[in-house]
């Protein structure tokens, strides 16, 4: 009889395109969204606080993108006989937790364990969330809404930041995570009373999900994930460099060009959701054709001001745009472990982000700063490149099938 009632629940949720449950994902990613990146504003007051060099305090970044590429995995790995109900709301108690920590942190070493815990909920929340929000819907809206989920944290780009930034630089930095704390308070209210208690799908095996994992379809699309967001971050990482040295903006004028990014960045996570809805491989493919073309072009037009910063809004819809289509194909191929695989384009995304600043970096002290666009533009290229090969090799593939 409850199992029976957990289906009827499911059942009038998913007739909705986007039913009201999605806005407590939302909400969590958001919270989300903000510790990953609110520590890039108040750097220096961590550094100077905890009496660490600004370098030293740099690395709770990047042991951040470490423990979302190595960690969310392994964690989605140990805990995927948990209901993802329950397992959504142990994942937000720990991200809590982990913020609480880094608020009453009293040394650099307590403050970085803080940010590997949360980096630990970062992947699988992603992971589980996208999976409960396909369930939620029709079939045909679930790139959708994955997209609605994954808009809190395109917003908290444009809304969460700064203001955890302006937080953290009038009230002190533990103040910013005191809070993401909150918003995570307020995101774990609204999973326990929005999000149904879902048929929880056969438990398979560690063994039987590892092997989904490693199939050589799904490894190609997270190399795609990967390449797409190395091509990102191999630009984004150095935007300021770029329009203040070479457009010529003053600095305070780059925050609100950020803001229009995260605009472009949000609107673009919205329509991509509802392209790979429609055509889910040609919009990827077009979307990021969309993305080579901004970057070729912002080559040229990040010498002028305006054209710059029409560039870079197309830019942020685009690459962000395909990130719905992605995870839903993701899943799609590892339908024996749906959430690892969904996990795993978290890791394989960051991991691209982390080579993606190294290339930038390189490429600034051998070549030049002005390359960073055409150079994120061969990495996004060679992202389609094989995006286009894989469409074409299941084409080839249906119609030898079909002359069986």
């Amino acid at each position: 009889m409850e199992l029976k009632q957990q289906d009827n629940s499911l059942s009038r949720e998913a007739k909705g395109s986007f039913p009201i449950s999605l806005i407590s994902l939302t909400v969590g990613a958001f919270a989300i969204g903000m510790t990953e990146f609110v520590i890039m504003g108040i750097l220096p007051n961590v550094a100077s606080d905890l009496g660490v060099s600004i370098p030293a305090a740099g690395q709770l970044i990047t042991m951040y993108a470490l423990g979302v590429a190595v960690g969310a995995p392994i964690l989605t790995l140990l805990t995927h006989r948990i209901p993802q109900k329950k397992l959504l709301i142990v994942l937000m108690l720990l991200f809590i937790v982990g913020n609480g920590l880094a608020v009453i942190a009293p040394n650099y070493a307590v403050l970085m364990g803080a940010r590997v815990l949360t980096a630990l909920t970062h992947g699988t929340f992603f992971g589980v969330g996208a999976v409960i929000a396909a369930g939620l819907v029709r079939p045909d809206k679930k790139a959708g809404a994955v997209s609605v989920m994954m808009a809190g944290l395109t917003i908290s780009n444009i809304l969460g930041v700064p203001l955890g930034t302006y937080i953290g630089q009038n009230m002190g930095w533990r103040a910013s995570f005191g809070a993401i704390a909150l918003m995570g308070v307020i995101a774990l209210i609204g999973i326990i009373l929005l999000i149904p208690r879902l048929q929880q799908p056969k438990a398979t095996g560690i063994l039987q999900q590892v092997a989904s994992l490693i199939n050589p379809k799904l490894m190609v699309f997270l190399l795609i994930c990967a390449l797409g967001n190395a091509g990102l971050f191999a630009v984004f990482t150095y935007i300021t460099p770029l329009l203040v040295d070479i457009t010529g903006f003053a600095e305070h004028s780059v925050t609100w060009i950020l803001v229009l990014f995260g605009v472009g960045v949000t609107i673009g996570n919205i329509v991509g959701g509802k392209l790979a809805d429609w055509k889910l491989m040609p919009s990827l493919l077009g979307t990021y054709a969309i993305v080579v073309l901004a970057l070729t072009a912002l080559t040229f037009t990040i010498h002028n001001e305006i054209a710059a910063i029409v560039t870079i809004f197309l830019w942020g819809a685009g690459s962000f745009a395909v990130m719905p289509g992605l995870q839903v194909r993701i899943m799609g191929i590892a339908k024996d472990a749906p959430a690892l695989a969904s996990t795993s384009s978290h890791s394989a995304g960051n991991l691209g982000n982390a080579v993606g600043a190294f290339v930038g970096g390189w490429v600034i002290t051998h070549m030049s700063l002005g390359s960073l666009p055409w150079v994120g533009a061969i990495l996004v290229g060679l992202a389609l490149l094989i995006g286009a090969g894989s469409m074409l090799a299941d084409k080839r593939s249906a119609v030898n099938s079909m002359n069986k």
